[in-house]
């Protein structure tokens, strides 16, 4: 039984300090490349996000455990239907629940480990597609089987990596995560890898983090036009220190931009992150709000007039999109959106669940070719709504601001929130607003 939040707002202003938790996306990188370099780099400011923690528990054990005694804790773990255990072949099951960039980054991981395993996850993820990323490791010489649909998790890795090209083609506009989860085995490839693009890439400040994060630890690469080249190589001895996720600091520029006065402060960000979702900097500035980088964060306030672009071209931060359409409908701006392709693909259909809930309050996000419009016309402010999550974090965390304009709102399923920010509703307390659970 879902327990959900009743949320409040008494005053219309948001002010003080929040302390976010580290960046899912650098931290996920960053625990794989810990777990490929041999005890060499080491990780600072771990995330306590949910997805964050299971894939760190993952990496940290044993895989020869599950053989045992864990096997027992795997077929009892939380998250929906696991496989039935290979009696001739007892492949220990890692069920990564949810968590998305896990399943991709640990199918590259464990296609050239030795160990036979089986990744498996959530119901949702089991209907979210893998082919490219399984393609590409069978053409280097992974042996991977599908387990039950072909494209689709779960996936029986099988162990015994022999490296047969280094050349691999892959579509760009896909998911940048395949691309991710391929450049950072690359160096540990005998031959290494020659990673050429095809067409346009999805989301390019992902796969430069990447890169800048695998430069960090002694990994150099080329890139070329629409070719990545990494040479075998070795990890260098480094610590590999966390930001604070400016995902989650999204929200609170999407609070700041529906309060009448907002005056906030998230120690610990910096105007020259590797995290491509700092560009909520600005896009926020369009409604108002400044962004001072000084005493060790970023201080953000309301006080420059709106400037409301028409156009938003979220192609490389699609993660922002839910905060950024919300914000605008809440507004009334009816802005046109590009760059949402990968949406439908996510922990749920994130452009029927935006459709959905926005007609809560008369707005239309239409949906014409690869531009999406919203039509404000019949927008209004009910005196009660009902979110629903979809089991989708960023939909309970997108709508949440709405509480400085709406009387009351129930927001579905309060844990959602766990997968990258588990401290929100906490943080939303301190600067006022009033947060009840509810069932």
């Amino acid at each position: 039984m879902h327990q959900n939040i009743i949320l409040t707002k008494k005053t219309k202003t948001a002010n003080g300090t929040v302390q976010l938790t580290g960046s899912k996306s650098e931290c996920n990188r960053a625990l794989v490349i810990e777990a490929l370099s041999d005890g060499k780099v080491k990780v600072e400011n771990i995330s306590d996000a949910a997805d964050t923690v299971t894939l760190a528990g993952i990496l940290g054990a044993k895989v020869e455990s599950a053989r045992s005694e864990d096997m027992e804790k795997v077929k009892n773990a939380p998250h929906s239907s696991l496989l039935a255990p290979d009696t001739s072949l007892l492949a220990p099951i890692i069920n990564i629940g949810p968590a998305g960039t896990a399943m991709r980054f640990l199918t590259a991981y464990f296609a050239i480990q030795d160990n036979e395993v089986i990744l498996t996850g959530s119901e949702r993820m089991k209907q979210r597609p893998i082919g490219i990323l399984v393609d590409a490791l069978r053409q280097l010489g992974a042996n991977i089987a599908y387990e039950e649909q072909d494209g689709f998790p779960p996936l029986r890795l099988k162990g015994g990596f022999t490296q047969l090209t280094n050349q691999i083609n892959i579509k760009g506009n896909i998911s940048s995560q395949y691309i991710t989860a391929l450049l950072l085995i690359a160096a540990k490839l005998p031959l290494g890898l020659e990673l050429h693009i095809e067409g346009d890439l999805t989301s390019k400040p992902y796969v430069d983090m990447t890169l800048a994060m695998l430069q960090q630890a002694g990994i150099q690469h080329q890139w070329n036009g629409n070719i990545i080249s990494i040479a075998h190589q070795e990890f260098a001895p480094t610590v590999l220190p966390v930001e604070p996720d400016w995902s989650a600091a999204s929200y609170w520029y999407a609070i700041a931009a529906l309060a009448d006065e907002a005056d906030l402060f998230l120690p610990g960000l910096t105007q020259y992150s590797l995290q491509g979702d700092s560009v909520i900097t600005e896009i926020m500035a369009n409604f108002g709000i400044t962004s001072q980088f000084k005493n060790g964060g970023v201080h953000l306030q309301k006080e420059i007039k709106p400037i409301f672009r028409k156009i938003f071209d979220l192609k490389e931060c699609p993660d922002l999109a839910q905060t950024v359409i919300v914000v605008c409908a809440a507004l009334g701006h009816e802005a046109s959106f590009t760059g949402l392709e990968t949406l439908k693909i996510k922990e749920t259909d994130r452009v029927l669940a935006l459709q959905n809930e926005l007609a809560k309050i008369g707005v239309k996000l239409i949906e014409k070719g690869q531009v999406y419009k919203l039509d404000c016309s019949q927008k209004h402010i009910p005196e009660k709504v009902f979110i629903n999550t979809y089991e989708d974090h960023r939909m309970a965390m997108a709508f949440a601001p709405l509480a400085l304009i709406i009387p009351e709102m129930e927001i579905e399923d309060a844990k959602v929130v766990e997968k990258s920010y588990p401290a929100f509703w906490r943080d939303l307390e301190k600067v006022g607003f009033s947060v009840e659970v509810k069932g």
